[in-house]
């Protein structure tokens, strides 16, 4: 059995990858429902909650059923993220992860995220003080390198776990690479296979399939997963994933009744968390991806789009199920 700290996950888990305007509550609970086995909350910025920012506040709430649980945050100053870890353990999740990896210019040209790569020293110095600020396991999740002239993931690793981290999550990609190209998992798998690293490595990156999941568990021996973007419009992924690991045999896709279904308890979590408005509001960029592949479904997302109350979403989901619309 894996362990991080002391809380114990089952063999070869499937985490959800924090995203940013993604992976809030009502979207964890559906894919927990999936069979996700630790979830990330998205990134929060250390500055805004030292400055007590009601949108960096609003990123700490967690519930029971969502855990094991981790709440991660980012910052380029060192003080800055120790006082923020304190703020976060108050919180109670499982852990704390410290985003190293974050490409976008924003963050990482000012030496937050994958910007810390260029600096190693510094990285391993702020994981050691979040390390020594909490009692919960800290995790961190980065990427290769700031670009291929620089990739010292080994070293990465091998100074985050001098220091206490208990686990990292490598994406595969440089911060030069952003989203393009593909995840070159030969370094996740290099690092893995080091005699000197004895704390889980989990990979991401490009993982869409339970075939591809399962074959670079076995190619590159990582300890789990993590799932980002294809878990978004399918949460499925994560119990398909698991079928196969299990049996050999892939799943069927789901019907357009389980999609519609998993859109309705979607909303009705995002209702709860954020009240009707806002949560119709950000449901909206979630149905392009829940109905994506299923034919004859153009109008009713156009629709679906500039509904404004939840029981005129509920009648176009309810049509569309009695229409009988199939997926390809």
């Amino acid at each position: 059995m894996l362990q991080i700290g002391n809380y114990v996950l089952s063999d070869f888990p499937l985490l959800l990858a924090p995203m940013e305007d993604v992976s809030d509550p009502p979207f964890r609970a559906i894919c927990k429902a999936h069979g996700a086995d630790l979830m990330y909350t998205e990134f929060i910025s250390s500055e805004g909650l030292i400055r007590d920012a009601a949108k960096s506040i609003k990123k700490l709430e967690i519930y029971e059923a969502e855990r094991p649980i981790g709440i991660q945050i980012f910052g380029d100053a060192i003080e800055v993220m120790r006082t923020a870890a304190a703020i976060v353990e108050r919180a109670q999740p499982t852990l704390l992860d410290i985003n190293y990896g974050c490409p976008v210019k924003q963050v990482a040209c000012k030496g937050a995220g994958a910007g810390i790569l260029l600096d190693l020293p510094k990285m391993q110095a702020m994981a050691a003080e979040i390390v020594k600020q909490v009692s919960i396991p800290v995790t961190v999740k980065t990427r290769l390198g700031w670009d291929h002239s620089s990739i010292k993931i080994l070293e990465v690793v091998q100074r985050l776990q001098d220091v206490g981290v208990q686990a990292v999550t490598i994406h595969g990609r440089t911060r030069q690479q952003m989203y393009k190209g593909s995840a070159d998992w030969s370094y996740i798998g290099a690092v893995k296979a080091d005699p000197s690293i004895h704390i889980p490595i989990f990979g991401n990156g490009d993982i869409d399939s339970p075939t591809k999941a399962v074959a670079y568990k076995d190619k590159y021996g990582v300890d789990g997963i993590m799932i980002g973007r294809a878990s978004i419009g399918y949460p499925w992924i994560f119990r398909e994933i698991k079928h196969y690991h299990a049996t050999g045999k892939l799943l069927p896709p789901p019907t357009l009744v389980e999609r519609v279904e998993t859109v309705k308890k979607h909303l009705t979590h995002a209702i709860e968390w954020k009240g009707e408005r806002t949560g119709i509001l950000e449901m909206r960029r979630h149905y392009a991806n829940y109905f994506r592949g299923v034919t004859g479904i153009k109008p009713y997302r156009s629709s679906l789009v500039t509904a404004n109350d939840a029981k005129a979403i509920a009648d176009l989901l309810d049509e569309m199920t009695q229409k009988g619309s199939d997926g390809d």
